[in-house]
Parts: C-alpha cells; structure tokens; sequence
C-alpha cells in the first residue's frame, strides 16, 4: 500500500495546546502563502516522485490521501482539489481510495463541501473537540456544536462520510461535561469518533498557564475514567473501537490512520511531514548510501540525505519552516531537513508498539520472524523469540488476550495502561 499525507500549516488562530506546526500569517514567505500554498505542494509532489523513481521505488495506486493541518479547510476548496487532482496525476489513485480532509466547523459551509464532493474527496474528519462552551473555550476553540452539526449534515447531503475528533481532560471539564461531549458526538449520527486525551506541551499557551497556577494539571485518573466512559458510550452506540483512540461502525474505520499503524509506505508533503518508506534498498539505488544534503537543508530531487544507507526503510521529514521549506522547492530540491534508515531493531520495535494499539492485534509470528530477521543483521544483539507462556501473566492480569491465530489484543485495561504493555514486550524480545 502507498498513502500520501499533505500537511496544511495555516490556522485562523493558534489554539492554547496545540504544538503542531501551524502558523495564522497568510504569507511565510518563498512562495510559502496561503494562495499560492496548492501549487508549491504540487511542485513538492513533483519532486518527491522523481526521487522515488531515481532510487527504484515503484509504488502502487494511492490507496489513500490525508490532508491535515493546521486548517486544510482554510484554503479555497478548489485548491485542496487542485492538489488531489495532481496526486491523481503523478502517482494515480485507486478507484476505491479514501480521500480525507480535516476541517475546522467555521471554516466550510454546503458549497465548499459540495466542491470537495464534486472534486472526489470522500470523508472529512471535522474537530469538534467537545460540545460544551467553556470547555471549547478553555481549548481556545471559536466553532459552536451547531457548526459541527451543520457541516456533518451538509457532508451527509453530498455523500460524503464524516468523523469527528473529542479531546478530553481538559481543564476544568467534568465528567458530566465529557459525557454531555460523548453523547452529543454519537447523536450527529456519524460512523466515526476519534478521542483523544489532552497533551499538554511546556511551550504552549495552556502549558505556561498550568505552570503558571492559572489552569490546573490534567489528572491522570481523571483521563482514564473519561476514556472508559467513552468507551462504554460508544459501544452501546454500535462503534467498535478498532485503535486505542478511534472507534466506528464496521467498514467505517480510517483506511490512511490504519495504513500509519500497520508500516505501509507513505509520502509526507508540506512544512514539517513525515515519509516513511519499507524497502529502500542499495541494489536499487547503489549511490544513494553515500549521497549528503546540501547545504541549508534539502536535497535534488535524485539524491538521498545526509551520510544515510539505505538498504532496509527510511524515514524522512520535510523541513517545518514553511518560508525555508519553500526555498528549497524553489531550488529544485526535495525539502526534507533531514532522514533516517530504519534498523530491523528499530522496525521490530516499531510493530511492537502499533501493533498493540490496534483491536486486529500484534501478529506474535510476524513479530517472532522480525526478530529472527533483525538477528541477521549486523548490529549486536540479544533478541528473543516471544513465547506463549511467557504472556501467560500478562493474560492473567487482565491487560491482553491470545487469539487462536496467535495475535495479541490489549483489553481494555491494556489499552489504559499501554506504554507499561508495550514495555514488558521489549523485555520479552531484548530490545
């Protein structure tokens, strides 16, 4: 599978907690605007497809394209078209793709959505965050629910799914206020939720606040019961929970979100995106071990980055100032700032963690020939082969559950308590 991501780094505002890479200016600078943003992430397209086809990488259809933010929906409708229409171009999409766009609920109306529709987009993931107005407000969120309302039925009417995000443990939200959030999310009839628990950075506006005495901590306790209460509310509704902080309906769930936790390939496009890539190998490409970035960030568009082998997966990230980002474009360059390869030890490491968020589970022969792939290579190391009876206390405990097929599911208590489980998984193999 081959998704691509496209990164949207403007807002209308920057909301207390957010540490994403976002910015309200409506011009960074290079060509970095938001009127002219469409058609320097299509020259980014351009020469990322040319850097894959230097190094050998031939990638199937696009099975999905994500565009998050920042605020997609900040840009004129016909430009988030205009770039789905050259991803079409450059790389072709599969005819039953998921085409997914974020949207602030003050941002779109019937007619922008009704564009989107026309223009193929399928879904759009709107943030709601929550339904109570001090907590919206607490959150710095400007939308009112009867946005969120407007534009779930305005997407229902053109055909398109939607989803809605909730945040919860927020500063002075009660329980009531969580359930009054869940309950209103469930009620718009949508066949998606994504829940997430507040992250709160040192270097945001809430993160000086609650350092400062003004707003009180998130409470560890507090989030679990909030999770567990949604859990139930959304069970009863007929959503499954299918990721730690996602549920939907059978057949609903987010196609590009599974793509990141299953490893596929993908493409990040935009200030600050991620790429990831499963079989970058030297056969393909024999120079590109020991090509180096130029200087100032960036690199041609048929060179690989930094001192970088990459005979196993690569991971790359696009320069996050947009004004730098776009000089680099404007160069001719792939603006990445920088690359990694991907170590067997690093890959095991990596299903290991997304595989114990997801209710599919983590497949124990898969990860058994991981390990036995990684005790090929040439790093050191003490890898074990995990054991059914070596699970057999963690069962007990009530944090996971062997299937028959052998694949590992968190219970719900393994969910709340996931970090520990994935850590008692890297005992049992050594990494």
């Amino acid at each position: 599978m081959f998704e691509v991501y496209i990164h949207v780094p403007f807002c209308l505002r920057r909301c207390g907690y957010c540490d994403f890479n976002t910015y309200t200016a409506t011009d960074l600078g290079a060509g970095a605007s938001r009127g002219n943003y469409a058609n320097m992430v299509i020259r980014e397209m351009k020469l990322t497809k040319q850097w894959q086809l230097d190094h050998g990488i031939a990638e199937p259809p696009v099975s999905t394209v994500f565009f998050g933010g920042g605020t997609p929906t900040i840009l004129a409708a016909r430009d988030l078209v205009a770039v789905l229409d050259a991803v079409r171009k450059i790389w072709s999409i599969a005819p039953d793709a998921e085409i997914t766009t974020e949207a602030n609920p003050d941002t779109v109306n019937e007619y922008y959505i009704n564009e989107l529709a026309a223009g193929g987009f399928t879904r759009v993931s709107f943030g709601m965050q929550s339904a109570v107005p001090h907590v919206l407000k607490t959150l710095d969120r400007t939308h009112t629910p009867a946005n969120v309302a407007a534009g779930v039925n305005a997407a229902n009417k053109s055909g398109l799914r939607s989803s809605v995000d909730l945040i919860y443990g927020a500063p002075g939200e009660s329980l009531d206020d969580w359930r009054t959030s869940v309950t209103t999310a469930i009620d718009l009839g949508v066949n998606h939720i994504s829940a997430y628990a507040l992250t709160v950075e040192p270097t945001t506006k809430m993160g000086r606040q609650i350092a400062a005495g003004t707003l009180p901590k998130p409470n560890d306790d507090d989030e679990a019961a909030k999770y567990e209460i949604a859990d139930d509310l959304f069970a009863a509704a007929g959503l499954e929970w299918y990721e730690v902080s996602n549920w939907a309906r059978p057949g609903y769930e987010s196609q590009h979100n599974l793509g990141y936790w299953r490893n596929v390939d993908w493409a990040g496009l935009g200030p600050g995106a991620h790429s990831h890539y499963n079989a970058v190998t030297e056969a393909d490409h024999p120079q590109s071990a020991s090509l180096t970035a130029p200087a100032g960030g960036g690199c041609p568009a048929d060179a690989g980055l930094g001192v970088v082998s990459v005979s196993h997966g690569l991971r790359s990230w696009d320069i996050a100032h947009p004004r730098l980002w776009g000089t680099a474009i404007n160069e001719n360059r792939v603006p990445w700032a920088d690359s990694e390869t991907i170590t067997p030890e690093e890959n095991l490491e990596e299903l290991i963690m997304l595989g114990l968020r997801l209710h599919e589970g983590l497949d124990l022969d898969r990860i058994n020939r991981a390990i036995n792939d990684a005790g090929m290579s040439s790093t050191p190391q003490t890898l074990r082969n995990v054991s059914l009876d070596q699970l057999a206390p963690m069962v007990s405990e009530g944090l996971i559950t062997v299937s028959d097929n052998h694949r590992v599911v968190p219970t719900r208590r393994g969910r709340l308590l996931n970090d520990s489980v994935i850590e008692q998984f890297f005992d049992f193999v050594g990494v």
